[in-house]
């Protein structure tokens, strides 16, 4: 065992078993009994060991098939695909979905500073490598989008076609941080800083949005789900996203997440990778739910669409009632459409 873990001062040790890497890295793991009952996710666990850490994720459809990759965000996990898992195996396509480590049924570094955004691409690539996972179609969004379209920009002839669904992979300066950290982790009493079905708020308040997720006493998956989904949904389904994350210990990424994007300039070869991305040859779909505060605009899209050599002539297509979580509001029409263009580029 290595020193005593650098917590958070909301965030109690008592609250959990923490166990250690053999690198020192302090983790927790979610009780099973979490996961039990959760609304339409009947989906048998599967495990690999990263950098001695477990990834969940769930295997589903065809074992022969083509490989759909698919990469959720913040704050939620795999459950975030629920609704599509099922139209996508159904088409003939094996449905890989992993949770983020710190996310879902993976195991949860519990150091905030062990959370960065090049963390996340290295193991996601070492996820792909576990299973052996090549011509691979990624359907990203969100910080999904962040991360597996710089594993795409890294070797891009792993993979098959790219979905970008409500993301982007955008370049920053070496060492560039954008926005202003809290000096402390002391929480806050903060209100929910966006709509995230609103246009009109944007990146202006994106700073809040770090704030909150880092001190806010309130923060929880659910009340984010709640604010960001437009579609109805159930409370049942709400608890879903919150069922990973019984107690403050558990929340490190979710928590960090968002402030990532000042980690983004780590990586002194993110600008190759975006041109490796833009020179990507095969096909690439762009699927954006226009309602969506952060990844709606027209730049945004246009850095998919018009910028990534493979989406000339794709069958892109716009979702005027979806929002930034793009799965929850039209899950199974883009799934569907998902699947129609595969068939159609195999």
């Amino acid at each position: 065992m290595s020193a005593p873990p650098d917590l958070p001062p909301d965030v109690s040790s008592d609250e959990a078993e923490i166990r250690w890497t053999d690198g020192g890295t302090p983790y927790v793991r979610t009780p099973d009994e979490a996961f039990a009952d959760l609304v339409d996710w009947p989906y048998q666990p599967r495990y690999v060991d990263i950098d001695g850490m477990r990834m969940h994720y769930v295997d589903e459809g065809d074992p022969d098939g083509e490989v759909v990759w698919l990469l959720h965000g913040q704050p939620d996990w795999g459950y975030l695909y629920r609704r599509m898992i099922p139209v996508l195996a159904d088409a003939g396509f094996r449905v890989v979905a992993n949770d983020h480590l710190g996310c879902g049924r993976s195991d949860k570094p519990v150091q905030l500073t062990d959370y960065r955004f090049l963390n996340h691409v290295r193991w996601s690539e070492r996820f792909l490598d576990a299973i052996d996972l090549r011509d691979i179609t990624p359907v990203v969004q969100d910080w999904g989008s962040l991360i597996g379209l710089r594993c795409v920009g890294n070797d891009p002839d792993r993979f098959a076609r790219v979905v970008v669904a409500n993301g982007n992979l955008p370049v920053l300066p070496e060492g560039f941080e954008p926005f202003a950290l809290p000096e402390t982790l002391e929480p806050k009493d903060l209100p929910f800083p966006f709509v995230l079905g609103d246009s009109a708020d944007g990146m202006a308040v994106f700073g809040d949005w770090i704030r909150y997720a880092l001190v806010g006493k309130e923060f929880m998956p659910s009340v984010v789900m709640g604010h960001g989904i437009l579609r109805d949904i159930s409370d049942a389904e709400l608890a879903g996203y919150d069922a990973p994350f019984p107690s403050r210990i558990y929340m490190g990424a979710m928590r960090t997440f968002p402030s990532l994007v000042n980690t983004v300039g780590d990586a002194p070869t993110n600008e190759a990778a975006r041109a490796a991305l833009d020179a990507f040859p095969r096909p690439v779909l762009g699927e954006f739910g226009l309602k969506d505060a952060i990844f709606g605009d027209a730049a945004t899209i246009a850095a998919t669409r018009e910028q990534i050599a493979g989406a000339a002539g794709q069958p892109h297509r716009d979702y005027p009632d979806a929002g930034h979580f793009i799965q929850e509001d039209a899950g199974p029409e883009l799934a569907a459409n998902i699947a129609e263009w595969m068939l159609a580029t195999s």
